[in-house]
């Protein structure tokens, strides 16, 4: 061990590189001492080490109990012998007898050493936790040194980390040596460490990058309201600007696309969709069906999330998109069921509508093909609305008096009934 004065000179010293209360290290000794004891004298002795704060000496004392007749020498010392040690000692009470350290002092040199070096590599994957734990969400820079069942180990510098092949992208190919960015999703103590995880599919990836390249998003001028992934596919980002001054799409997207094009080379050709948010859900709704062009947007329910979007004929695969990525993520984007539909498919189902209700109007008992036909005219085909009106609408019809005007609702309120 260390002269007087050189251990606490060198234990400051670890105190100020790694972090590690310097009382921290003295109670390390201080046990490797009391162990070093009893390996030299056997464990069935009771015995206090210290370590001088101000000179660094060890000191060691075995302590023994007062007693009248001794049973166990390692335990107990004579009312005589301890009279000898302290005038005053009395029977029961403790006495503490110093040791020479100098016998043991080697091999409580050699435990305490190795317990120092091994509370050095505790204290430093202590502190490697924590820092990589603050960084969960953020995005890191390493490079590829293994591949294990697919999964690759990335050096991060100061530790190592997994791109496990779930958080890996289907269409991104990499090599051993190729340096690689992803974000940190986990990270959990293990016997070597901290168990790090990251990933390139995480929608965090995405959101992180935008805050790097656009300062906007960064300062919080722009907010990303929402952010859905289909990773190698799709990405479809809401954004909002508290400033009226800055448009937040174009922030985005920077001139002539220099802020988005280093996110999209970053995710290997990912399309990006950036959606202006708007309280007017009509509106949000048919930005979020991006790129296709929206004709109407219908709300079926608002309590179910429910609408309906109209699209021109040459939109519809757009709007869908291939396997449906588009509408899935406009509909995560909003949190709302869309039902998209073609102009030629809502006048099909209209046609179709009409055509049925036209059958309807034929079964009318009581009522002539020449009733109908101004019926169909006048496109009064919806047996349901005809029991609704009055004599007073009908007979605006022409060829439809008061008589007539009666034998239609009085068809139409049978018909509903039996129906």
């Amino acid at each position: 061990m260390a002269e007087k004065g050189e251990l606490l000179v060198a234990l400051e010293q670890i105190e100020k590189d790694k972090k590690i209360r310097k009382e921290d290290i003295l109670a390390v000794i201080e046990n490797a001492l009391v162990s070093a004891y009893k390996k030299h004298v056997g464990r069935n002795v009771n015995v206090e080490a210290k370590v001088d704060t101000v000179t660094g000496e060890m000191v060691a004392r075995v302590i023994k109990v007062v007693v009248r007749d001794v049973v166990n020498p390692l335990l107990e010392i004579s009312i005589q012998d301890a009279k000898k040690l302290d005038k005053e000692a009395e029977i029961g009470a403790e006495i503490k007898i110093p040791l020479n350290t100098q016998d043991f002092s080697r091999i409580a040199a050699q435990t305490a050493k190795q317990v120092i070096v091994q509370k050095i590599r505790e204290s430093e994957r202590d502190l490697l936790f924590n820092e990589m734990k603050e960084k969960v969400g953020q995005i890191v820079s390493g490079v590829i040194y293994r591949i294990a069942n697919r999964n690759f180990i990335v050096d991060l510098g100061k530790t190592e980390a997994i791109l496990p092949v779930s958080e890996q992208v289907f269409k991104e190919k990499f090599n051993v040596g190729q340096h690689i960015r992803a974000v940190i999703i986990k990270v959990e103590k293990n016997v070597k460490g901290s168990g790090i995880v990251l990933s390139r599919a995480n929608t965090d990836l995405v959101r992180r990058l935008f805050e790097l390249e656009v300062p906007e998003i960064y300062e919080k001028v722009v907010d990303v309201v929402n952010l859905v992934r289909e990773p190698g596919i799709r990405t479809k980002i809401a954004v909002l600007s508290h400033n009226p001054k800055v448009d937040p799409v174009g922030a985005c997207v920077g001139v002539k696309g220099a802020r988005v094009k280093p996110i999209i080379d970053e995710l290997r050709g990912e399309r990006i969709d950036l959606i202006p948010f708007s309280v007017d859900l009509a509106k949000y709704i048919a930005c979020a069906l991006s790129p296709a062009k929206v004709v109407s947007v219908a709300i079926i329910s608002e309590e179910e999330k429910k609408a309906e979007v109209l699209v021109a004929d040459d939109m519809l695969s757009l709007a869908i998109g291939k396997n449906g990525h588009n509408v899935r993520l406009a509909a995560k984007l909003t949190s709302w069921h869309i039902d998209v539909k073609s102009e030629g498919q809502r006048k099909q189902e209209s046609d179709e509508k009409v055509e049925r209700q036209i059958e309807g109007l034929e079964k009318l008992e009581g009522l002539s093909e020449k009733t109908i036909a101004i019926l169909i005219k006048a496109e009064f085909t919806n047996i349901e609305k005809l029991t609704l009106l009055t004599v007073d609408d009908l007979i605006t019809l022409p060829g439809v008096g008061p008589k007539t005007a009666e034998k239609i609702i009085e068809a139409s309120k049978k018909a509903l009934k039996n129906k």
